[in-house]
């Protein structure tokens, strides 16, 4: 081989590893927030008004862009016991939901299964009341699946997409790696990593504690 089909040669071989390195070899893991979800629920606008007599109220902003903390707060009464003084989020969604922990759904005696928040066909109901209401719902008490909310461009620094699972590693007191994180893709998402009071109790987690990728699928 002369010099100029080896210089050749060598260009060819710079290219195609600077080429692999920006279609995917070269993607960050993190850091990603891990915030605490704790036991919430989220309420139609029907449903609000059969609670509370109005529409919810801001109380505060939360991390996603447009949710936000309500100053009204539920009580949960399931089979076996009842919870109180929780947390509504808004603004109001077109079914009402209620998220809890497996440790909550034991307490209250309530079957929940793990399901992305809004997919709540098929899952068992419960009574909500205020002081001011009370209401039956026939399904929409969850699990919430683990999750990371990103943006496209997040998701383009990671390498992934919406849909895809992960596998996290919680920076924590007790560190540990979840498994089957659930990536969710929007403009309208801000980066963060979000996990029940199960998981974070048995994480060690406080705030401020963030999470890098260490698997995809």
């Amino acid at each position: 081989m002369n010099e100029q089909a080896l210089k050749k040669a060598v260009t060819e071989l710079i290219t195609l590893v600077l080429n692999n390195a920006s279609a995917g070899g070269a993607h960050e893991n993190g850091p990603i927030p891990v915030e605490l979800s704790a036991r919430h629920v989220h309420l139609s606008e029907k449903d609000a008004i059969a609670l509370f007599g109005a529409p919810l109220t801001h109380a505060r902003d939360l991390s996603q862009p447009g949710q936000f903390l309500c100053k009204e707060r539920v009580r949960l009464i399931g089979p076996k016991g009842v919870m109180d003084n929780v947390a509504v989020l808004g603004p109001s969604r077109g079914k009402s939901q209620v998220e809890i922990s497996r440790t909550d759904a034991r307490a209250l005696g309530v079957d929940a299964p793990v399901r992305l928040s809004g997919d709540i066909a098929g899952t068992p109901g419960m009574v909500l009341a205020s002081q001011n209401g009370i209401i039956g719902l026939s399904e929409g008490v969850i699990v919430a699946a683990r999750h990371i909310h990103m943006t496209p461009q997040d998701a383009a620094r990671f390498g992934v997409k919406d849909g895809d699972k992960v596998s996290v590693r919680l920076a924590s007191e007790r560190p540990l790696v979840l498994e089957d994180v659930l990536v969710r893709v929007s403009d309208k998402f801000s980066l963060a990593m979000h996990i029940d009071a199960d998981e974070g109790n048995s994480a060690g987690w406080k705030k401020g504690i963030d999470g890098v990728i260490t698997a995809r699928s």
